[in-house]
C-alpha cells in the first residue's frame, strides 16, 4: 500500500532578508527529504499529499525563468495525470505566492495565501489548523525562523496532522547565506523520527542559531556578576569548565572557564564579549528551570525536571542573542 503521508506546511519569504523558506511537519519519516526545496535566486516550494519531488526542481526552474507562483502550479499540475492527489504551495523571490489542493486530497485538506506567505495541509484535524498557523506568521514577531517555527507549534496546537507527528523540517535560503557565504543554505535543519519533533526542531534551530548564524555586533555589552556570575560558575564548575570557587565576580579564570566551553560547542562565531552578555541577559529567563520549546524537548535533570547546565547555558545565550538582528 502506498504511504498516505499527512503533512502541514508553511512556505514564506521574508523581504527584508532576501530569505525564502519552507517548514513542514508530518506522520511520515523524514519529511525534510520530500517536501522542501528552495532556492535563493527563484523561491521556495513544498509538495506533499503523495508528494511529487519532482515539482521540487522543476518549479525553481520555472521561477528562475519568471514564472510567477501560480503559472508554475498551472505549468506543473498541468503535466501530472497524478495533480488530483497532490498538493503544492510556491513562493516566488519575486514574492508572487499560489498553492494547489488536488480534489482527491484526503480531507481535511486546504491551504491559505498571504502577503509572503501560503500553508497548506492533507489528513488535518480541523480546517483550524491552517487558520492557526496563517495567524502566528502574521502576528509573531522576530526572523522568517521564529515565524515559520510558530507557525508549525500554532498548527499542531490547534489540531495539526489527525495522524500524530513524526517528522519535522526547516530550510531557509538567501543569497550568500551558507557556511563562510559559500551557497545559499541559510537554515537548514531537520528532525526525522521524534515523538515531538516541531518542538525538537526548535532545540536543534537553537543550537545551529548559535553555531553558524551571524548577528549585528551589539551597541553596548554586560558583564556577569552578582548572583547570577555565581549561578554561570557553579554551573560551569559542574560541567568540568571552572574548577575554582564560584562566586559574584567574573574575573580572568571564569573568562578563561566560558572560553572553554566556548570552544567545545563550537560557538565561536560569538566573541567572548557577546556570550558573556547573552548570558548576562538571558539567564534569568532560563534560571527557573522551564524549557523554551512547550514539548519540553530540552534535555532535563532526570532528579529534578529542570534544565540540565549545558542546555541552560545554551538556552540563555539563545535567548541574549535574540535581541540582536541577525545578518
Amino acid at each position: 500500500m502506498t504511504p498516505r503521508p499527512s503533512t502541514f506546511s508553511i512556505v514564506a519569504r521574508d523581504p527584508e532578508q532576501d530569505a525564502v523558506g519552507v517548514a513542514v511537519q508530518s506522520k511520515f519519516v523524514s519529511v525534510g527529504s520530500v517536501v522542501p526545496f528552495v532556492s535563493a535566486d527563484a523561491g521556495a516550494i513544498a509538495t506533499q499529499s503523495f508528494a511529487n519531488v519532482a515539482y521540487g526542481p522543476d518549479g525553481l526552474d520555472l521561477l528562475r525563468e519568471g514564472r510567477s507562483a501560480e503559472e508554475v502550479i498551472a505549468e506543473l499540475t498541468d503535466a501530472d495525470d497524478e495533480a488530483p492527489s497532490r498538493q503544492v504551495g510556491v513562493v516566488g523571490a519575486d514574492g508572487s505566492v499560489a498553492a494547489f489542493t488536488g480534489d482527491e486530497c484526503f480531507d481535511v485538506a486546504g491551504d491559505i495565501q498571504g502577503d509572503h506567505y501560503t500553508v497548506q495541509g492533507n489528513i488535518l484535524e480541523n480546517e483550524a489548523t491552517l487558520d492557526a498557523m496563517a495567524e502566528a506568521f502574521e502576528t509573531t514577531d522576530g526572523g522568517l525562523p521564529e515565524r515559520l517555527l510558530a507557525a508549525l507549534h500554532a498548527g499542531n496546537d490547534a489540531g495539526g496532522d489527525k495522524r500524530g507527528e513524526q517528522s519535522a523540517a526547516m530550510y531557509i535560503a538567501k543569497p550568500e547565506g551558507g557556511y563562510d557565504g559559500g551557497n545559499d543554505r541559510w537554515v537548514d535543519v531537520r528532525v526525522d523520527d521524534h515523538d515531538h519533533p516541531i518542538a525538537e526542531l526548535e532545540r536543534v534551530f537553537k543550537l545551529y542559531d548559535i553555531t553558524l548564524l551571524e548577528r549585528e555586533a551589539p551597541a553596548e555589552t554586560m558583564s556577569l556578576s552578582g548572583e547570577t556570575a555565581e549561578a554561570v560558575l557553579e554551573t560551569l564548575s559542574v560541567l568540568g569548565f571552572y574548577d575554582g570557587t564560584p562566586s559574584g565576580e567574573f574575573d580572568d579564570k571564569a573568562v578563561e572557564a566560558l572560553e572553554s566551553f566556548r570552544g567545545m560547542n563550537n560557538f565561536e562565531n560569538h566573541s567572548l564579549a557577546v556570550l558573556e552578555d547573552a548570558i548576562a541577559r538571558g539567564w534569568d529567563d532560563v534560571a527557573g528551570g522551564e524549557t523554551a520549546s512547550e514539548g519540553g524537548t530540552a534535555r532535563e535533570d532526570d532528579a529534578t525536571d529542570e534544565l540540565d547546565g549545558e542546555t541552560k547555558l545554551i538556552e540563555a545565550i539563545w535567548q541574549g542573542l535574540s535581541r540582536l538582528d541577525r545578518k
